[in-house]
């Protein structure tokens, strides 16, 4: 599968990058300044100028820069077309239109392209034009309403959940239709979105709610149960020495046997009904114990129980490591550590094929794939057309 990819920040990156992962050929087409994410450093970490925003999201892709507002922009992309199976952007509905790289336009240079756009809200619909980020779509779509208290502390989850998800979900939608390319020849026009991505977050919570006839009532909780649907015990607990999360698949009467007290027995009878008073009970008695003690009253009886890790600790987990799920490369004479790929295929981690790369690392090399001579790519970058970076990093190296 070849892929154009006009994407910036983390949605669109991530999703190619999980296309590049399982080997698809993805060419990132970045504006001759970089994609806005190799400007924009995670807390400023840079890593050999490249920022950890950056290669966190570009991993196994190639490289090319086009400044496509150039006279000779479509004769490029007209040539990158020829050979691409789909073309993914997440830029501001309208630019790639007014680019002369809209849908209909593309369809009609390649009428079997799969042509995948990314956005905040939606291609149409009043929120199409407004700015679509991911802690703005946590708000709207009620991931933010149901963590936490409303009332007193709205809490955000740590990390932009929402663009991670809605990358996974255009991920496989494009394998979906490249398996529909391959059997009928025929292309796909393609759009996710955020706000539909955080709400497909919340598919059990909202199936409850709505199919219950809840209200906002029942939402409201003690803060330590993590979920308004699920029964008690299920959330975080602080410890004499930690905090730990316990969730309770077993036998309750097992549970308040194991943790030696009769008040929870009490009220296990309907820990729906009663979750407020049995989280309050358990959190002021395990107040006083250790963790060490947690796990020696509730390991015996397969409970289900954690301690809470942060990232010092996630470092030197051993089924972290078991896992693999950190991966090393070098970035010139530094060290960048992010996260593998998820999923595992036949026992085995996809390689890291090409580490991410300088800007228009490979604009030679696919323009030269694309029928170009070199001195016609040599013109075109005379012509601020293009740019053609230089890359000499091995990526055996990673």
């Amino acid at each position: 599968m070849r892929v154009l990819s006009f994407t910036h920040f983390v949605q669109g990156p991530a999703a190619g990058q999980y296309l590049a992962d399982m080997g698809a050929d993805v060419i990132k087409i970045e504006p001759l300044q970089g994609a806005f994410e190799r400007g924009y450093g995670a807390d400023s970490v840079f890593v050999d100028g490249l920022s950890a925003s950056f290669f966190s999201v570009n991993r196994n892709a190639r490289s090319i820069s086009i400044d496509l507002k150039s006279p000779r922009a479509p004769e490029i992309v007209q040539a990158l077309l020829r050979d691409a199976d789909v073309l993914l952007e997440n830029y501001r509905g309208g630019v790639l239109d007014r680019l002369g790289l809209g849908y209909d336009a593309v369809k009609a240079i390649k009428p079997d392209i799969i042509y995948a756009s990314a956005s905040g809200w939606g291609s149409s619909g009043p929120m199409a034009n407004a700015p679509g980020q991911d802690l703005l779509v946590q708000a709207r779509c009620g991931l933010i309403s149901i963590t936490g208290d409303l009332q007193t502390a709205p809490t955000v989850p740590g990390v932009p959940i929402v663009d991670q998800h809605g990358a996974a979900l255009m991920a496989m939608a494009i394998s979906a239709a490249y398996i529909r390319k391959l059997k009928t020849g025929l292309g796909t026009r393609i759009e996710s979105n955020l706000l539909n991505a955080g709400l497909d977050l919340q598919c059990e919570s909202m199936a409850a709610y709505y199919s219950g006839n809840r209200g906002q009532d029942r939402i409201r909780r003690d803060p330590r149960l993590a979920s308004w649907f699920l029964p008690a015990p299920y959330g975080a607990f602080k410890l004499a020495d930690c905090h730990a999360v316990i969730s309770l698949g077993g036998d309750i009467e097992r549970f308040a046997e194991a943790i030696g007290s009769q008040p929870l027995l009490a009220l296990a009878g309907d820990r729906m009904a009663n979750r407020d008073a049995f989280m309050q009970v358990l959190g002021d008695l395990l107040k006083g114990w250790t963790y060490e003690r947690l796990d020696r009253a509730l390991a015996p009886h397969a409970l289900w129980y954690a301690k809470v890790q942060n990232y010092d600790d996630i470092r030197e987990d051993p089924q972290v490591q078991h896992n693999g799920c950190l991966q090393e490369f070098r970035l010139g004479d530094a060290s960048a550590t992010v996260l593998a790929h998820p999923v595992r295929y036949d026992g085995q981690t996809p390689p890291l094929r090409r580490m991410p790369q300088v800007l228009g690392a490979a604009s030679r090399e696919v323009l030269r794939e694309a029928g170009f001579s070199d001195a016609a790519i040599d013109d075109l970058a005379a012509a601020k057309a293009v740019h053609l970076g230089d890359d000499t990093r091995d990526p055996a190296s990673g």
